[in-house]
């Protein structure tokens, strides 16, 4: 099992609206950065798990956790010209864009925000998140990192 952590905007999706979805379950849909893509399409599994992290916010952070539950499969939204994420270049019988489905697993009992990640960057030494210039909205969390981050929950 691999750990990802996931941006989004709160005002765009939550894991609040995660939470709420049929089945807790959404496509994470909406990604065009071809680094992500190769993520979702050869190193993303089913059973996975991934920490929400709410994005361009006043409290930016670590809000949740969810699971993967679908292997990567190509972005619909990339196909219809009324989406913000249309892309006129991408063609379905060669899509650009691929998507992994995600499912609620639990909200933190108390968000873990971005200031109290640096606050403890010296155990976090390699999380790309803290990185200067670190802007992918998908990233990997070393297995030692998921869990010092989720002992910090409770503190």
């Amino acid at each position: 099992m691999a750990y990802w952590l996931m941006k989004s905007e709160p005002d765009t999706f939550s894991i609040d609206d995660l939470e709420t979805r049929p089945q807790q379950t959404e496509p994470w849909n909406g990604v065009r950065n071809y680094q992500v893509r190769n993520m979702f399409r050869d190193q993303f599994k089913v059973g996975d798990l991934a920490f929400f992290y709410h994005s361009n916010t006043k409290v930016p952070g670590v809000y949740g956790v969810m699971k993967v539950v679908s292997t990567a499969y190509p972005d619909p939204t990339q196909f219809d010209p009324k989406s913000d994420y249309y892309d006129a270049k991408s063609k379905r019988e060669e899509p650009r864009w691929l998507l992994v489905d995600v499912q609620f697993e639990r909200k933190l009992a108390q968000p873990i925000s971005l200031a109290t990640l640096r606050a403890h960057e010296k155990k976090l030494h390699g999380m790309m998140l803290l990185a200067p210039g670190s802007r992918l909205s998908v990233t990997p969390v070393k297995p030692a990192h998921w869990d010092y981050i989720l002992k910090l929950e409770g503190k």
